[in-house]
């Protein structure tokens, strides 16, 4: 029989995250006690009073179609909060669209702006998705490796290296996943300079933004003059309002854009569920201790997880500026590639993690660790690292020295 499956997809992988996802539960399915810090979702319930307003909508029967666009309410209320947080003036009603997820904006941002054959530089280690979804939109992702040595850092020079004459988009990704850094001014500044000299877009996935610890500071590229009218600001609310399961985010940008995006929204999910935007909006307008009170559980866990991991032999870990996400350097630990550690810690010591080599270019050598988790359970983790690594370093190679 002829397959029915399309050649855009032939270099389109499953997504490694829910793979690890799906090995844990079978796992678990099978009495395995499994610590999972491979998984990127909060562990909070959602805060109290977005639930009651969801319920409440549901009682008065908002269960229909709202426009394509979104909630009147809450397009209102996204403009507000995106000119008071991030200092970006957009328009309600022609420079912002909600979506069913912070994914589904960025998948319909590249289906509207891309074109067969156009590159998007995108830095990595990234979010494997990014590479997916570019190549589904008939793109071509070019990889800007970032070093571990020089703090992942972004320069204007390195950008310059990756352009070409089929350049077309820049994506970041701040805070970042899965490195845990926070983009300075002075990098998001260059970003916004190259791409006003060569006339592109930008494409910022800020669904961190609440994410930030110590002395790291948040900042929209759309903000900076240079690249107000040329960027799409992705954001949504399953990272810092623990909301993963309602599936709602948006994206704004310059309306001459926004319209075209609205077609693919109307085309395909039409409009992000009513009820769900009721809850979306009484996080912005509601209580929002409950969100600090996460910021602050999650900075104890991240001193905790980066104390411990420079504990794990062969591991060596930098703070976290921001995201829920360790990234640490595994080179000591005598594993060719992080998916084989990756793998081996799973099966002795029942920990998973994330091989850095999921994240492209540049992520090989590392594993990323989730504390969007218990302190508990990072405690019982690193436990479990440091023994089951200290029991194979103890054993005697075939050479006669040690593993």
């Amino acid at each position: 029989m002829t397959s029915f499956a399309t050649s855009r997809l032939t270099q389109v992988e499953l997504s490694p995250t829910y793979a690890l996802l799906d090995k844990v539960h079978q796992l678990r399915r099978s009495g395995v006690d499994v610590l999972d810090l491979g998984s990127g979702e909060p562990d909070f319930d959602t805060p109290d009073h977005i639930k009651q307003a969801a319920h409440e909508a549901l009682a008065a029967g908002q269960t229909h179609y709202t426009p394509s666009r979104g909630d009147a309410c809450l397009l209102q209320a996204l403009a507000d909060k995106l000119r008071r947080d991030n200092s970006i003036d957009v328009d309600p009603q022609q420079g912002l669209i909600v979506t069913p997820s912070a994914k589904h904006a960025l998948f319909i941002s590249l289906l509207g702006a891309l074109r067969p054959g156009d590159e998007v530089i995108i830095p990595t280690p990234c979010w494997p998705s990014y590479l997916a979804m570019i190549r589904i939109a008939g793109g071509v992702p070019v990889a800007l490796p970032l070093q571990s040595t020089d703090g992942w850092r972004l320069t204007q020079a390195a950008i310059e290296t990756k352009r070409s004459d089929r350049t077309r988009a820049v994506l970041i990704n701040t805070p970042t996943n899965p490195t845990g850094r926070v983009l300075t001014l002075d990098e998001l500044e260059a970003v916004a300079e190259f791409a006003q000299r060569h006339d592109l877009l930008i494409i910022a996935d800020e669904i961190y933004e609440k994410l930030v610890y110590c002395a790291a500071r948040h900042i929209s590229i759309a903000s900076l003059p240079a690249a107000a009218q040329r960027t799409l600001t992705v954001n949504g609310f399953s990272k810092s309002y623990a909301m993963t399961g309602w599936r709602l985010g948006y994206v704004a940008g310059p309306p001459s854009l926004m319209g075209d995006l609205l077609k693919l929204q109307q085309h395909s999910v039409g409009c992000a569920g009513s009820f769900v935007q009721a809850g979306g909006r009484a996080a912005l307008l509601g209580d929002q201790e409950p969100i600090a009170e996460m910021s602050r559980t999650y900075l104890s866990r991240m001193r905790l997880i980066v104390e411990g991991l420079n504990s794990v032999p062969g591991f060596s870990c930098r703070s976290v500026e921001g995201s829920f996400y360790a990234f640490a350097s595994v080179a000591g630990t005598g594993f060719p590639t992080s998916a084989e550690l990756a793998a081996w810690l799973l099966d002795e010591a029942h920990v998973a993690l994330t091989p850095g080599s999921a994240f492209g270019p540049g992520g090989e050598g590392h594993v990323r660790l989730s504390f969007a988790t218990s302190a508990e359970t990072i405690d019982k983790a690193i436990d479990r690292m440091c023994k089951a690594l200290r029991h194979r370093q103890s054993q005697p190679r075939l050479d006669g020295a040690s593993a």
